[in-house]
């Protein structure tokens, strides 16, 4: 039985300004399991938050999903849709959770309304069913005395309320994806864990797939299946939470890991920056993306993007290093090619 819920193919996104055509997402192709979680790990700018745009149909001029990318849900080619037939499955199927809750939610508007809104313009219910289904996914995301705090406005409620707030709007009509993008931002990290801690009890109490996209490795470190690791607009790395932090196969990975911060070193100890700024995707470098920040660049690296190698069946990494021909680096291995 085929348990892939989504399956993005060849996803390339690029926005149209005067000076050019910004590629924001090159040639990106991940895919999610039904009941699993999915981290996008990358900086600023390497595509991650395009890609769920881009997921949900929800990329508006000047930018453009380009001809050739195929984003498969359950079956069904999302880029071919029109904005209609998109609209009846956001919500419904998939949801998102936007980064700033601070934002997401309208501070004229209570609670009870912005979620009962948002209930009936997806479901055939009545106002006192959603206003109880509204109720009872606050008390699911751990909100205390849901049927009074239902009825306050967002200033009155600290940035991790809000966040849980978005999170029970988003699972309402029981999508079968949800989406959060950077879902920790700007909390603090005790409420960080919380939130984490929710979407991990979330993902097996009521069975929803979830996508996770932020830009720190850390907070994805117990609660992903399965890690994409973006840069440039490119997908670097592929793996397990294993492969990705135990047995990190691209150089881009590593420095990933080495700007975490770390309990077991010493007090002193500096953390290591990545140098260099990231690409400019309105001239994409036609090597590999992390070529002119990378301490093992070779001359190919700069010509030629890499292509992906298979490290075993779940991991995968783009980068020359594990060609045959390659010089070792530390623990680089030879890899098989899988695609161009």
């Amino acid at each position: 039985m085929n348990n892939i819920l989504l399956e993005v193919s060849n996803l390339r996104t690029s926005f149209y300004s005067h000076l050019g055509e910004i590629q924001a997402v090159r040639g990106a192709s991940f895919q999610l399991e039904k009941g699993k979680v999915l981290g996008i790990v990358g900086e600023s700018g390497s595509g991650k938050s395009v890609s769920a745009l881009s997921v949900m149909g929800l990329i508006q001029e000047p930018g453009k999903v380009k001809e050739g990318s195929v984003i498969n849900f359950l079956g069904r080619d999302l880029t071919s849709l029109s904005n209609k037939a998109m609209s009846k499955i956001r919500g419904n199927d998939i949801s998102m959770i936007f980064q700033d809750p601070m934002t997401s939610l309208n501070p004229v508007y209570s609670i009870e309304n912005q979620m009962v809104e948002v209930i009936q313009r997806h479901q055939t219910i009545t106002k006192k069913a959603a206003k109880e289904r509204a109720v009872e996914m606050l008390k699911l995301v751990g909100i205390p005395q849901p049927e009074k705090r239902i009825k306050n406005y967002p200033h009155q409620f600290s940035g991790g309320m809000r966040q849980r707030v978005m999170i029970a709007t988003a699972l309402s009509c029981n999508p079968q994806l949800l989406i959060a993008d950077e879902p920790t931002t700007a909390l603090d990290v005790t409420i960080q864990a919380q939130i984490l801690e929710l979407m991990k009890d979330l993902k097996t109490r009521i069975s929803t797939s979830i996508i996770i996209i932020t830009h720190d490795l850390g907070v994805i470190a117990e609660i992903c299946d399965n890690i994409v690791v973006m840069y440039g607009g490119t997908i670097m790395e592929t793996g397990t939470e294993q492969d990705i932090f135990y047995n990190p196969q691209n150089p881009y990975t590593v420095g990933l890991h080495q700007s975490i911060p770390k309990m077991n070193v010493d007090e002193k100890a500096r953390l290591v920056p990545i140098k260099g700024s990231p690409p400019d995707l309105l001239h994409p470098p036609i090597g590999c993306p992390f070529a002119g920040r990378c301490p093992h660049a070779m001359q190919i690296c700069l010509e030629e993007q890499p292509p992906t190698f298979s490290i075993s069946e779940n991991h995968t990494s783009a980068c020359w290093l594990l060609h045959e021909d390659a010089p070792k680096v530390g623990d680089y291995i030879t890899a098989e090619v899988v695609s161009e």
